[in-house]
C-alpha cells in the first residue's frame, strides 16, 4: 500500500488537482492508495488572515477573506466536476463549510477574543475544502473513492496549534477507519494536519504537519511506500533559487535527510522522517508537475543504496536564514562544576531552543532563531556574564556521508570560502554535518561557491540528476 501526499501547489488550483489526480489514478492500478492533502496553496494564510481579522474586531475584512475563499474553492469545483447531480452535491458541501466559517468569525467577533482553540478552526478548513472537492473530481473519473475525516484517526492531546497524536489510539483507528477502505480497493482521500481531542475540539499538528501526518498513517497501516509530491524534483543539492546549477540528489539515508530538514531544508517536515525509521518504509520526495522524474528515495534499504554513497561525499547545502549569534563570556566557567546547566536553563525556561554551539573554557557562542524571546534571555543571561548579540546571520550546513572522518573535506569547504566572513564554526558529534554561521548578504555567494567546489567536477548519474525544472519546494 502506498501513502500519498501532495502538498498546497500540487492541488492549488483545478489544473494542478487533475494532475494530482491523473498520478493518484496512475497509482490505483497497482493498489488502492491513502492520499493525503494540504489546503489549496494560498488558503492556509489566508484563513490564518481570516481568524486575525475576526479575533481583532475588523468583521469587514474577515467577511472579505471568507469571500474569497468560497469563490475560489466553488470556482474549482464547477471546473472538475460538471455532472449536475454531483455537482450540485458538491457545491452544497462548499457552501457549508463557508457557512462554518463565517459562524466562526461572527463568534470570535462578538466574543473579542480568538483561542487557540478557534484559530485551529479556522485552519482546518483548507484542507476539509480541497479534500472534498479532490474526492468528488475523482468519483467523477470513475474511481471509487472514500472522503475520510482525519479527526476521527488522527486523535491527539489539546496542545492546540501543535498537537502530538495520542498513538495507540490513532493505531486502533486507522485500522478501523482506513484500512478496510483500502483492502476492499477503495482509494481512501483525507486531510494533512488537521487532528482532534478524545471529546471532539479540533487541533492542528502545526504548518508543514502534513507530511509528517503521511508518514504516521504509513507507520500505523505498514506502507510499503510514503510518497511527498513537491513542485521540485525531489531533495536539491542546494537550493536553486540561488544557484541555478543544484541537481536532484537520487538518494539519501534516512539520517542525512532529517538532518537536512532540522538545519534548513524546505521539501521536508522534520518531524516526518521519524515514523518512516521506525518501519523502515522508503519516503519518496516527487515532483507533481514533472511524475515522471524520478525524484529523490530516503531509505536505510542497503538494496536500494547499492552504489549510490560513499565516504566524503557532499550531498547537499542547507541554509537557514533567521538567526542571531549569542556570545557569552564569563570566567565563573573556569574549572566550575555545573555552570553550563545553569547557563542554559536559563534557555529553556524562555522556551527557546540552540541551533548551533561551541564552547571554550571561558565563553560559550550559540545560535537561536532571531525572535522577540532574545531580548529576554540576554537580559537574564547578563546577570552570569558579558553578552554579545549579532543579528542577520545564517546557520549554512554541508551534509553528506561520513564527513567528520574524511580527510580534506573540511579544507576544501573553507577554501571555498576565502571571501566570505565566517563567524562561527561547528563541527561536533555529527559524522554528516559540517556547520558553520555567516552574515545573512553573504549567503548567495557562499552557497555559489561551495556548490561549485563540490559539485562543478560532473555529477555522478546514480547519485545526482538533472531537475525537470529548477523551482523551489512547497
Amino acid at each position: 500500500m502506498t501513502v500519498m501526499k501532495f502538498g498546497g501547489t500540487s492541488v492549488g488550483t483545478a489544473s494542478a488537482m487533475k494532475q494530482a489526480m491523473s498520478i493518484v489514478a496512475d497509482r490505483a492500478t497497482s493498489g488502492a492508495p491513502l492520499v493525503v492533502l494540504s489546503a489549496c496553496s494560498g488558503m492556509t494564510n489566508l484563513l490564518i488572515r481570516t481568524s486575525e481579522a475576526a479575533g481583532s474586531g475588523n468583521l469587514q475584512e474577515a467577511m472579505e477573506c471568507s469571500r474569497q475563499i468560497r469563490e475560489h474553492h466553488t470556482a474549482m469545483a464547477a471546473e472538475l466536476v460538471r455532472d449536475p447531480e454531483r455537482g450540485a452535491l458538491l457545491r452544497e458541501k462548499v457552501q457549508g463549510y463557508i457557512d462554518e466559517l463565517e459562524m466562526l468569525i461572527k463568534g470570535v467577533d462578538i466574543v473579542g477574543e480568538l483561542t487557540p482553540r478557534s484559530f485551529d478552526t479556522f485552519c482546518s478548513f483548507g484542507e476539509l475544502l480541497s479534500t472534498t472537492i479532490f474526492a468528488a473530481a475523482l468519483q467523477e473519473d470513475g474511481h471509487e473513492v472514500v472522503w475520510q475525516d482525519v479527526r476521527q484517526v488522527m486523535i491527539t492531546d489539546g496542545n492546540f496549534s501543535s498537537a502530538r497524536p495520542i498513538e495507540e489510539l490513532c493505531v486502533e483507528a486507522a485500522g478501523r477507519f482506513i484500512a478496510p477502505e483500502l483492502e476492499s480497493g477503495r482509494i481512501v482521500i483525507t486531510q494533512g494536519f488537521v487532528g482532534a481531542t478524545q471529546d471532539g475540539r479540533t487541533t492542528t499538528l502545526g504548518r508543514g504537519g502534513s507530511d509528517y501526518t503521511a508518514a504516521l498513517l504509513g507507520s500505523w497501516l505498514h506502507a510499503g511506500r510514503i510518497e511527498i509530491w513537491t513542485d521540485v524534483d525531489g531533495v536539491m543539492t542546494c537550493d536553486p533559487r540561488i544557484v541555478p546549477e543544484a541537481r536532484s540528489i537520487r538518494v539519501l539515508t534516512f539520517s542525512e535527510a532529517a538532518e537536512l530538514a532540522y538545519l534548513g531544508a524546505k521539501v521536508l517536515h522534520p518531524d516526518t522522517i521519524a515514523p518512516a525509521v521506525s518501519k523502515n518504509i522508503p519516503v519518496y520526495v516527487l515532483n507533481s508537475r514533472h511524475p515522471a522524474a524520478k525524484g529523490t528515495v530516503i531509505t536505510n534499504d542497503q538494496a536500494l543504496l547499492e552504489g549510490m554513497s560513499y565516504g566524503g561525499l557532499v550531498k547537499s547545502i542547507a541554509v537557514k536564514k533567521g538567526q542571531c549569534i549569542i556570545n557569552f563570556r564569563s570566567n565563573r566557567m573556569l574549572g566550575r562544576h555545573g555552570f553550563l546547566i545553569e547557563f542554559f536553563s536559563v534557555f529553556a525556561a524562555e522556551g527557546v531552543s540552540v541551533e548551533m554551539i561551541s564552547t571554550s573554557e571561558v565563553s560559550v557562542s550559540l545560535t537561536v532563531s532571531d525572535s522577540g524571546a532574545v531580548d529576554r534571555l540576554v537580559r537574564r543571561l547578563q546577570d552570569m556574564g558579558d553578552v554579545e548579540v549579532e543579528h542577520n546571520v545564517a546557520t549554512v550546513s554541508v551534509v553528506g556521508d561520513s564527513l567528520r572522518m574524511s580527510r580534506g573535506v573540511s579544507g576544501r569547504i573553507f577554501s571555498a570560502l576565502k571571501e566570505v566572513n565566517i563567524r562561527m564554526i561547528s563541527q561536533g558529534a555529527s559524522e554528516i554535518n559540517v556547520g558553520f554561521v555567516i552574515e545573512e548578504r553573504e549567503v548567495p555567494q557562499a552557497l555559489r561557491d561551495l556548490h561549485h567546489e563540490f559539485f562543478a567536477e560532473g555529477f555522478p548519474g546514480a547519485i545526482f540528476q538533472k531537475p525537470a525544472s529548477g523551482r523551489n519546494g512547497e
